[in-house]
């Protein structure tokens, strides 16, 4: 990828609103809130039935009436990961200045990522089948589905254009953002509504997760001396897309400048982080921004405080920023909003937004001493107030499939 395919020869592309569910509640602000001042959203695991698994925590929205959100005759269709994506466009497209049919026609592409879909209504017609006897509910196949997120949001806002999903595991949004991104650059549509979903705290997902040995049974502890795992988390994060120009011309003025994307696959190991795939991934996102390293003034990492993947993601931002590496501000916001798979790299960049515009590096909280291992500037536990005029935003999946966004001003 060279700049002359990237920022430089297309149309800026600007992020005009955003709404966010998340374990912190209703809002993008509400997210932020506790990203900045370090307060964990993680709390006692409740499941609809009862759980024997070992893992007793997890980062959930709070429990609410999805009849106060979404309308009686598209609720049916809706399960818990479109609830979340409903309610965080709605907020979007609020605060992008946009009404219903704001964006509708074929200029307007829809691209939601999410991990597994309707796992939820997947899980609710296995148990009433096997358990219970009965048949799935009637709308079970268009609720379970990954693409009935988008669909639902171009039904909702009357979009015409390109609309499907993006499944991904843990770079799902972040690759809906980046395509979206690029195809309101190129011309090929005119705005977007991208993003990701995720609803998967049940029962039989949270005992899959505990069979991979990948969730903590304490305290998630990015980058950190004695981590030993994620704690998992759900929720929606939804951006517009539109050009500068479009944004400029409507007298709106937009969150940042959705500025580079870059995404590689390791096509190595199913579950095991490499560093050739993931240093690739970011130094392809700086191309495309047409930006350097130095530049960076905070990352938003990946960080799951497994393992591997910390080192592996603080070895590959060494080798793309050099001696940088060991300056700029990295931190993990994924102790305060769990790892919400298809939907972490959207909660993230909501975070990443925030950060750029208040001049403040969020913490990584829970940090005990560094680990020789991840010799990066971790944010340890209390934020950072910093002249940041770039974010960088990391998300490393499983199947190696990287994909990492940069945002900067948008003047």
């Amino acid at each position: 990828m060279t700049v002359s395919r990237g920022r430089a020869a297309g149309r800026r592309v600007v992020v005009s609103g955003m709404g966010v569910v998340s374990a912190a509640g209703f809002g993008a602000d509400r997210l932020w809130t506790a990203a900045r001042d370090g307060v964990g959203q993680i709390r006692p695991l409740k499941t609809e039935r009862p759980y024997d698994g070992r893992i007793k925590f997890a980062a959930q929205a709070p429990e609410f009436d999805p009849a106060a959100h979404i309308e009686r005759e598209v609720l049916p269709f809706c399960d818990r990961f479109s609830q979340f994506a409903v309610i965080a466009a709605d907020e979007a497209m609020a605060q992008a200045g946009f009404d219903r049919n704001g964006v509708a026609g074929p200029g307007a592409a829809v691209v939601i990522g999410t991990g597994i879909g309707g796992m939820t209504t997947i899980e609710d017609g296995i148990y009433h089948y096997y358990v219970e006897g009965q048949r799935p509910a009637m709308l079970s196949v268009p609720k379970l589905i990954s693409s009935a997120a988008p669909a639902t949001l171009g039904m909702r806002f009357s979009c015409l254009g390109p609309t499907f999903s993006i499944g991904s595991a843990c770079s799902s949004a972040t690759q809906a953002l980046g395509v979206g991104m690029q195809m309101v650059r190129s011309g090929m549509v005119d705005k977007a509504i991208v993003g990701g979903a995720e609803a998967c705290i049940i029962n039989s997902s949270m005992r899959a997760w505990e069979s991979l040995r990948v969730l903590t049974p304490g305290l998630c502890r990015p980058f950190s001396s004695g981590r030993n795992g994620m704690t998992l988390g759900e929720g929606a994060a939804i951006f517009v897309l539109e050009t500068y120009d479009s944004a400029q011309a409507r007298g709106h003025a937009p969150l940042c400048e959705l500025a580079g994307y870059g995404t590689t696959s390791d096509a190595k190991d199913p579950v095991r982080p490499d560093l050739d795939g993931a240093s690739r991934a970011i130094a392809q996102a700086l191309e495309d921004a047409g930006l350097t390293a130095r530049e960076i003034g905070y990352v938003n990492a990946h960080g799951t405080a497994t393992h591997a993947n910390d080192i592996t993601e603080s070895e590959a931002l060494l080798r793309v920023f050099g001696d940088y590496g060991a300056q700029v501000p990295v931190s993990s916001t994924k102790p305060i909003h769990g790892h919400a798979l298809g939907a972490s790299g959207g909660l993230e960049l909501s975070v990443a937004i925030s950060a750029l515009r208040e001049q403040i590096a969020p913490p990584t909280i829970n940090f005990l001493e560094p680990d020789p291992r991840c010799p990066i500037n971790a944010v340890p536990n209390v934020a950072k107030q910093c002249e940041i005029k770039a974010v960088m935003s990391n998300s490393f999946a499983f199947g190696g499939i990287n994909a990492v966004l940069i945002i900067t001003h948008a003047n």
